[in-house]
Formats: structure tokens, sequence, C-alpha cells
């Protein structure tokens, strides 16, 4: 299992559109992926469940992926993670 962790720093913490990407990042890969904040943990590659979150702007996030292209995953995840410059690795 390969695991990151993130501090949110955009202001509106992962809102709507920020949320789509990350899922549509998340369903290009076999693993399965997990995002966890604050103890819950949702399936990554749905909106509802990355929505339902409310991640705010100072939330610790792990995304967890496990899966035959796991690494890839994390990769491809903190990509969009820069370029929506919503998040820092922590």
């Amino acid at each position: 299992m390969a695991t990151k962790t993130y501090k949110i720093t955009a202001e509106t913490g992962i809102h709507a559109q920020s949320a789509v990407y990350l899922v549509n990042e998340a369903i290009k890969y076999n693993s399965n992926i997990l995002l966890e904040v604050e103890g819950k943990k949702i399936n990554m590659k749905s909106i509802m469940g990355v929505m339902s979150l409310g991640v705010y702007q100072g939330a610790i996030i792990t995304i967890h992926a496990e899966g035959s292209d796991e690494e890839q995953a994390i990769a491809g995840i903190e990509n969009q993670i820069y370029q929506l410059k919503i998040g820092k690795e922590y």
C-alpha cells in the first residue's frame, strides 16, 4: 500500500471543481484509492464521497492506494493537487 499525506492550503479547501479533477484522476487507475480526513475514509473515485467530507483549508488529508499501479496513482493525484494549488506535502 502506498500512502501520502498533504495539508490543504486553498482558502476554499477541496471545493466541487477541484473534487471533480481529483476524482477524474483517481478513476484512471486500477488500484483501490481512499481519501482519509479526520479518521473518515472514502472511495476517492466517488464524487459524492469526496464532497461529503467537506475538506476545509488547513485539513490534513491522506491518500491511500493499493493495487498494481498504486505508486502511479499516488503520483498522479499528487500532480493534480499541485496543479490545482490546493495543498502541499505534509
